[in-house]
């Protein structure tokens, strides 16, 4: 072995540029793979401690479709674990609304504290390191907090027993501190408030809302299938009693409820990767990109060995000599195998190490893209060093077995009269070349198309307009000052429209708007008709003029109409699915919603994308709200700094509790295509890598051709041939496989991206020129790629090739 590694080292060390272009074309394939690796576990890792552990949702069958909501109302958690064996306990979970905490001359405004029963820490495995896990949220205002949170207020301070004043001077006292939720978690709060604090929760036992996240320990080898089918009799005994006294239809009208009212069980493990609600805890991730960078890191990694097994064969003429005395000198195949074995392995090592440094480079780039927060550390962990060591072996044995028993191969005579193999084995490089080609023909043609889809959303006719309008949270700080602030701005002529409203138009996931359950009055005597779940906006008289929205049957709200109180604004997917005919016969009419509240149709305002385009547009009321909790503001001007440090102004004279807290319409609509831009991003860089890994592949096969074919070359320049002529002879049958490629990679990349892009409710088309312009692309790069080894052997004196005959 010893003699082994020190001819594979020489070997190496002779032929530098083949090593160097074989080191960095492995290295860059095993970075990206290390990357893929690293990504795919991480969100494949989320909640594993969660065993056993399900959360209920509830579909409901409306609209033509079904609404998914992750969170269900504040009875079913306990009514589940009374009703069905196997269910050990449940726990729940809601957002608190408590925007300022205080503690002393300390008070910050906090958006991230939960209420929660007082098993809910002990399901999910998160330990206290103060305090008792058991009891700390057993007691009315009680809070257990993370470590970052007692810092906050306490400095160096111990936390546990001191008490805290939330909104309104509730006092809560710490009974436990955890040092941080996990990372891989679906949901993080700084605090968690006992839900006994709210005596409304405590007293309310209803089943036909929304609201609570509720989850479900399950006894061992209990099939969650098996709870939810004894789950559609709780919906006859709970929920259709209410939607009788809710929405005053009559029982046969309720009893659909049976069939439309769907709770079903989730693992707490899936719902990271598999929950694609927009009401969840916070945002999750998609399975779907999981696939599509593991098949993306593995076929970068089959691209880097393709190409060393090219460039191995390619140089393999230059050994011929050397095999051929070493098997006058009694070397076996088995030994020769080894021997070329041993130098993939030591080429792919150093690959590795080349790969690592590459991962340290690029890491703050990927951390940024992917969203997360990976450490350089995490690459060098034991468990990730096995994992780089397995991928060698592999790596290694992959890219070096063919050239391995290739090499091997060659017959002593041959190779001693200097005519190496090859013959059957040219087929095999030739369908490496065409693989290599169709992988990244692939990837450019998706990545036009996940660019074109992104452009399509982000510049589709939104039916409102989100240009220079700025939203300010948290205008209930403002109280009786809000109708004050709003007239202050609009004396501004740099001002042109301001509403006061909570509601905008590009919620993100984990930012639900309000909601019901509505139907025509004159259809309630009508047995084929049934409720539909529409969302609602609570807006004031300024609210449509100041986003341009369109309203296209009827008037908007106005305070000259007392009775607007109870009047509504409703979009055309509202008419449609309530079963109006048309926009006018919707007019005037009546809708009844939860509690038997009616509320008068006195407009119809064009339908507008208040979620990402992604999803179908859902029915919307707009009605008049009081506590509105936000600020719209529309300007036009250049001076944005100077506008934003006049509201800044207004809002500090006329507030000094809350900060100022905005953001702009148009960056809050760009981040709810994040996950797009990402992947498009990582696209890009793997279609890049791909290219140039084939085209490395590319220059070996032609490097391989040229060597055989250079007396061909001399001789015909002899005749007079030219240096054009030569290099179209040697071009042709490469730019032959190139176009193979093409055949191939075009219908296989239409299906799958015809795929991806059915995620979408609203889409572009693939059109026919992306294929167009990839085949081009393809086409010339392979050319260029050809050209610069062609042209050489063109250019070469033919005395010199001719020399030896």
């Amino acid at each position: 072995m010893k003699r082994y590694f020190r001819i594979a080292l020489r070997s190496l060390s002779k032929n530098r540029v083949f090593s160097l272009i074989n080191i960095t074309g492995l290295a860059v394939g095993l970075a990206c793979c290390l990357l893929m690796m690293a990504y795919i576990a991480w969100e494949t890792g989320y909640d594993r401690n969660a065993n056993q552990l399900y959360r209920v949702g509830v579909q409901l069958n409306q609209n033509g479709g079904i609404a998914d909501y992750p969170d269900v109302d504040v009875a079913v958690g306990e009514g589940i674990k009374e009703a069905v064996p196997g269910v050990l306990a449940s726990t729940r979970i809601l957002q608190a609304a408590v925007p300022i905490v205080h503690y002393g001359d300390k008070r910050f405004k906090e958006t991230n504290i939960a209420m929660c029963d007082s098993n809910f820490l002990q399901l999910f495995s998160i330990p206290l390191v103060e305090g008792d896990a058991r009891t700390a949220l057993v007691e009315p205002s009680s809070m257990v907090i993370t470590r970052a949170f007692e810092k906050k207020y306490f400095g160096g301070e111990p936390g546990l027993g001191k008490t805290l004043l939330l909104a309104g001077g509730a006092p809560f006292k710490v009974t436990g501190v955890v040092d941080k939720i996990p990372d891989q978690t679906h949901f993080h709060f700084d605090a968690f408030l006992s839900i006994t604090s709210s005596q409304g929760i405590m007293h309310n036992h209803t089943w036909s809302n929304i609201g609570f996240y509720t989850y479900l320990l399950l006894q061992k080898g209990v099939d969650p299938k098996t709870v939810e089918r004894q789950l559609p009799p709780l919906v006859e005994k709970y929920v259709v009693p209410e939607v009788v006294h809710d929405m005053g239809v009559s029982l046969a009208e309720a009893r659909k409820s049976i069939d439309a009212w769907h709770f079903y069980l989730m693992p707490v493990r899936d719902i990271h990767l598999q929950s694609h609600t927009k009401y969840e805890l916070e945002p999750g991730g998609d399975s779907q990109y999981v696939y599509i960078f593991a098949a993306l890191a593995v076929f970068i990694l089959l691209l880097a060995c393709v190409n060393f097994t090219n460039l191995s064969t390619a140089s393999s003429a230059g050994r011929s000599r050397e095999i051929g005395i070493r098997k006058v000198l009694g070397s076996i195949r088995s030994q020769l195998v080894t021997q070329f074995l041993t130098e993939s392995l030591l080429l792919t090592l150093a690959a590795m190490l080349l790969a690592l440094g590459l991962v340290w480079l690029l890491l703050p780039w990927f951390n940024q893209v992917s969203g997360k927060s990976l450490p350089f550390g995490y690459f060098l962990s034991p468990g990730a060093l096995a994992t780089d060591l397995g991928l060698v072996v592999l790596a290694g044995f992959l890219a070096g077995v063919y050239p391995a028993f290739f090499l091997s191969s060659f017959k002593i005579l041959q190779v001693l009269r200097g005519k190496a193999a090859s013959g059957r084995r040219s087929t095999l490089r030739s369908t490496l070349v065409v693989f290599q080609f169709i992988i990244s023909t692939s990837l450019i043609i998706a990545t036009l198309i996940v660019y074109r889809q992104l452009y399509y959303m982000q510049h589709k006719k939104l039916g409102y307009d989100k240009d220079q309008v700025v939203f300010l949270k948290d205008a209930y700080g403002l109280q009786a000052n809000q109708y004050a602030f709003k007239q202050h701005l609009l004396a501004d002529p740099r001002v042109t429209s301001v509403s006061l409203s909570r509601d905008v138009p590009v919620e993100l996931p984990g930012m639900g708007s309000d909601g019901t359950e509505v139907f025509a009055k004159e259809n309630k005597d009508n047995e084929t008709a049934s409720e539909i779940h529409t969302n609602i906006f609570h807006v004031d008289y300024d609210y449509i003029k100041t986003l341009g929205m369109t309203i296209v049957t009827g008037r908007n709200l106005s305070a000259d109409f007392p009775g607007d109180s109870s009047a509504v604004v409703i979009n055309e997917s509202a008419v449609r699915d309530l079963g109006y005919k048309n926009n006018q016969v919707a007019l005037d009419k009546i809708i009844v919603g939860s509690g038997q509240k009616e509320w008068h149709v006195v407009g119809i305002v064009e339908d507008f994308h208040y979620t990402s385009v992604k999803q179908k547009i859902a029915p919307l009321m707009m009605m008049l709200g009081h506590n509105f909790g936000g600020v719209l503001i529309k300007i036009h001007t250049g001076d944005v700094e100077g506008v934003l440090d006049h509201i800044r102004t207004e809002w500090t004279t006329l507030n000094n509790q809350l900060p100022f807290d905005y953001y702009f319409l148009d960056d809050r609509f760009a981040a709810l295509y994040s996950q797009e831009q990402k992947t498009g991003q990582i696209f890009t860089l793997f279609a890049a890598v791909a290219i140039v890994i084939a085209s490395l592949g590319l220059f070996g096969l032609v490097a391989f051709t040229v060597e055989k074919r250079t007396k061909e070359i001399g001789i015909r320049k002899v005749l007079g041939a030219n240096a054009t002529q030569l290099v179209f002879l040697l071009a042709g049958d490469f730019l032959r496989l190139v176009s193979i490629a093409l055949v191939i990679a075009i219908p296989l990349t239409w299906m799958a991206m015809h795929r991806w892009l059915e995620n979408f409710a609203y889409q572009t088309g693939i059109a026919w020129w992306i294929f167009a312009l990839a085949g081009i692309s393809a086409l010339g790069l392979a050319l260029v790629t050809i050209s610069f080894r062609a042209i050489r052997a063109a250019l070469a004196n033919p005395v010199k090739s001719l020399r030896s005959e």
